[in-house]
């Protein structure tokens, strides 16, 4: 998807793309007939205590920032940018549905800083009555008191970077919180007043054992969280666990053993009552989904603030600069912080279809297959990978584990 990360953070790489008028203008057709399209924002905090191992999101520690920019006027920056959309996007009058924070440790800035940034939101797009308004807080970035502070704000959701219970494991990935803090955050949350807590975990990392993902799942259940995410661990290049996967320090993730987890995360996670709705993605029920990453998944209009966050609107693509200090200084010079875009053909939209809505639950439209893909969908079914209807086709269990093998096969 051109970049495009789609659980929170943006991605360390920006594609070059085409060239962004100062201003930001979008091409003139862009905004018509946007009407029934849902508009999201996404806000990206880059900011870290300290980098964990195998993380490829475009982050900063406090001693990676450099001069020019600073924690304590990142909010001013933010809603520079949250003033310039409201310019591009002009006679656009709806309101905003869903917006989500996410880094880098969102809640690593001052409550207050994130409720000035909600608010500049509401204040020049307005949300709808029922927004689902995210955070991501790792486990030692909140308390009691900053919690009650942002749901005050108008924050409904927190999703915790949970990742493992397991010390050793926790030790690998470079996480830095206590595992036993997460029970006693999600207690603060629900005291707080939050009825949705969802709680990220994940799987496959060097020297993780059955058991310890077991012990993962089952004390991340114990805490009744209303949505969990599971993640296989991606070495990515650049990363500090790719060098030490280089050096031979560590093994890469074996698939069979990323499949076995897989399973049990699915087994153990349907019997707790929470169902799958995406290919990592679990929740208690139809309201506690992710609407923010439903409308990525379904293609819907957002715009990502933050450095090099992106955005989507009718079809054009673009996303910004990935320093603080130069997403700054643009901004601070009245231009657009964006680095480039690119304008989507139906051809690329339909293939982006194809690749995301295969992942849901609800499945994949058969019209948005060309005949070459269409005629591989009996052998699919045939093999245990899919499930189809007239007009639909659904990823079974075995589906899921090769989820990106039958996409390569529809795409042919």
């Amino acid at each position: 998807m051109s970049g495009v990360c789609l659980d929170g953070g943006v991605p360390s790489a920006l594609p070059d793309g085409d060239p962004v008028p100062d201003d930001g203008a979008l091409p003139d057709d862009v905004l018509t007939a946007r009407g029934g399209v849902p508009l999201a924002f996404y806000v990206h905090v880059p900011f870290c205590t300290t980098r964990c191992g195998y993380c490829d999101f475009n982050t900063y520690t406090a001693d990676e920032l450099g001069p020019g920019v600073s924690r304590a006027t990142y909010a001013d920056s933010v809603i520079a940018e949250v003033e310039l959309a409201r310019r591009v996007l002009g006679p656009d009058d709806r309101t905003v549905d869903t917006v989500f924070f996410g880094g880098g440790t969102p809640t690593l800035l001052p409550a207050a800083d994130l409720a000035a940034m909600l608010d500049a939101v509401r204040r020049h797009f307005g949300l709808t009555p029922d927004a689902e308004v995210t955070t991501e807080a790792n486990p030692d970035s909140v308390s009691p008191q900053s919690l009650a502070a942002l749901r005050e704000a108008g924050f409904t959701r927190l999703s915790f970077g949970m990742q493992s219970s397991v010390p050793h494991v926790l030790a690998t990935l470079d996480r830095t919180h206590d595992p036993e803090r997460v029970p006693q955050v999600v207690e603060w949350a629900r005291a707080a007043g939050f009825d949705q807590v969802s709680l990220d975990l994940i799987y496959g990392t060097p020297g993780e054992s059955m058991g310890d993902w077991e012990a993962s799942l089952r004390t991340a259940l114990a805490c009744a969280p209303d949505h969990v995410s599971a993640y296989s661990l991606i070495v990515e290049e650049g990363t500090a666990l790719a060098r030490r996967v280089r050096r031979g320090e560590l093994p890469m993730p074996d698939d069979d053993d990323l499949a076995d987890k897989y399973l049990l995360a699915d087994r153990l996670l349907s019997e707790a009552g929470l169902g799958w709705y995406e290919v990592s993605n679990w929740a208690r029920d139809d309201m506690a989904r992710c609407r923010h990453n439903l409308y990525y998944w379904r293609g819907a209009d957002w715009w990502g603030v933050g450095p090099g966050a992106h955005s989507h609107v009718g079809g054009v693509r673009w996303w910004n600069v990935k320093h603080p200090a130069a997403y700054a200084a643009r901004l601070a010079a009245g231009r657009t912080p964006a680095h480039g875009r690119e304008v989507l053909d139906a051809e690329s939209r339909r293939v982006e279809r194809v690749l995301l809505e295969l992942r849901l639950r609800e499945g994949l439209d058969i019209a948005l297959l060309e005949p070459g893909g269409e005629a591989v969908v009996p052998d699919l079914v045939a093999r245990g990978l899919v499930e189809h209807d007239a007009s639909v086709i659904r990823l079974t269990t075995g589906g899921r584990l090769l989820a990106d093998a039958v996409v390569r096969d529809l795409l042919p």
